[in-house]
């Protein structure tokens, strides 16, 4: 199922980016609001691969939307659309659970690559939670399961988001190695995405407030000054 859910207020932008999505094998549904894009995923019972979202909407904006729709889902991908470049929006947006931000303008191909990108991260997921068996993986008060895909602290349940997993599944099969951001980036995101290393920090950051006692004080995710990152186990 290639089903994406299109939200733009703009209906020249939206039919711009329905037409080009169509054109790439996408069964598009759209809407010109967040009050109408939250009805209709209800109606279709969730069963969307990936949800474009524009940011500046009359009534609910896209944050809001973003933030209602991962509560609902944390493997659909969510992509934000944005005629603002500040660094803010794009990183409240992926605080909130969003995959990847497009910024307006864009061009039909680099829409469908970030869409196309998304999307297959989200199919080989799904593929992988059927098929893994894969035994669990423990660190400390940590234990990775990739067969149920879930991630527990002393025996908690952490939620974490498709992308936070695949981080977290990254991180414990390279215990105690540094992984630089470039590294992490290609893993997880793909090519298309070699420079734009600022989705890693943004990710981190949010995994930090989800696994560490003192975010601001980390004891798991270290920070490798310079390059990247490390999971630290003793």
């Amino acid at each position: 199922m290639k089903k994406i859910l299109v939200c733009e207020d703009e209906e020249v932008i939206r039919d711009f980016v329905v037409i080009n999505l169509q054109r790439s094998g996408y069964d598009v549904v759209d809407v010109s609001c967040g009050e109408e894009a939250l009805e209709v995923f209800e109606k279709n019972n969730g069963n969307f691969s990936v949800v474009l979202l524009d940011i500046m909407m009359p009534g609910i904006d896209g944050f809001e939307v973003c933030k209602k729709l991962r509560e609902k889902s944390d493997t659909m991908g969510i992509i934000m659309l944005s005629a603002k470049t500040q660094e803010m929006d794009k990183v409240r947006g992926l605080m909130l659970g969003a995959d990847d931000y497009v910024s307006k303008p864009f061009s039909p191909s680099e829409l469908v690559a970030r869409v196309d990108a998304v999307y297959r991260r989200v199919e080989l997921n799904s593929v992988r939670s059927k098929k893994e068996l894969s035994n669990p993986i423990i660190s400390g008060p940590f234990k990775l399961s990739p067969k149920s895909r879930t991630l527990t602290k002393n025996g908690e349940i952490i939620d974490l988001t498709q992308v936070e997993y695949q981080i977290m599944d990254m991180f414990f099969r390279n215990k105690n190695q540094a992984l630089s951001r470039a590294e992490i980036l290609e893993s997880i995101w793909g090519d298309s995405y070699s420079n734009d290393v600022k989705i890693v920090d943004v990710n981190i950051r949010r995994l930090r407030m989800k696994v560490e006692d003192e975010p601001s004080n980390p004891t798991y995710i270290a920070t490798v000054w310079g390059y990247g990152y490390k999971w630290f186990e003793e």
